[in-house]
């Protein structure tokens, strides 16, 4: 069976139901929302823009939806969408003034700081709660010139979602659960040499004996990997 002209309406495709003429129109009206959502974003400020809490990512979405539409929907007039602007910059403007004021309803609305590693062992019950995969949150440490935990004292997730790290100084480092690609590949029940071994659930890490079998004392697992005690490389 062939595409006849009837079925196949390039013009359908390429406007859809508008005319050429509403290209013109479609430049002008995004130029205008354009400019409207630089102004918006302007009033929020530049933490509005830089480090995006929950409640924030919320408003910028708004504000991208009301500019979408009236760019390329004949039927969407430009003025309901001002309207819309100028409600979420006040309410964006009236929760930040209840938030300043409000420790109880800044934890409600943004959340708080979770700390994930605390002196070189993960905080289980708070990673947990985050949806944040072990892959993904070593390949973030890594990024900040990490190799293992013993490296860390504090790690801490800010409400924007970036990882915060505190590190020990050199003469500090422990023996810590390394991070470096493929290193949890390796684990094992039984030691095969007298080292310190970390516990590849929590962290936890201290020195164990040649063929010596245990659980880990902080989570009750026991797979083991060796540790390492490198220093740190900025």
């Amino acid at each position: 069976m062939f595409l006849t002209s009837d079925s196949f309406d390039l013009k359908q495709i390429l406007l859809g139901s508008e005319e050429w003429s509403f290209l013109l129109e479609t430049i002008l009206r995004t130029s205008i929302m354009f400019f409207i959502i630089i102004f918006g974003l302007r009033l929020l400020g530049k933490r509005g823009v830089k480090q995006l809490s929950v409640f924030e990512l919320v408003v910028i979405i708004g504000l991208g939806s009301a500019a979408g539409d009236p760019m390329f929907y004949k039927d969407v007039g430009i003025m309901p969408a001002l309207v819309v602007f100028t409600m979420i910059i006040s309410l964006y403007s009236i929760i930040t003034y209840i938030i300043s004021k409000s420790k109880k309803f800044e934890k409600l609305v943004e959340g708080k700081p979770i700390c994930l590693i605390d002196q070189g062992v993960f905080c289980i019950e708070d990673f947990k709660k985050e949806a944040l995969g072990e892959d993904e949150f070593f390949s973030e440490l890594r990024l900040k010139g990490v190799s293992h935990l013993g490296q860390i004292e504090k790690a801490i997730e800010e409400i924007s979602g970036e990882i915060s790290v505190f590190y020990y100084e050199d003469k500090d480092i422990k023996y810590g659960l390394p991070i470096m690609p493929n290193s949890l590949d390796k684990a094992v029940k039984s030691f095969y040499r007298t080292a310190h071994y970390s516990c590849t659930f929590c962290g936890h890490t201290q020195e164990f004996e040649m063929h010596e079998k245990s659980q880990c004392k902080v989570c009750g697992k026991d797979e083991w990997v060796e540790s390492s005690n490198k220093k740190r490389i900025p």
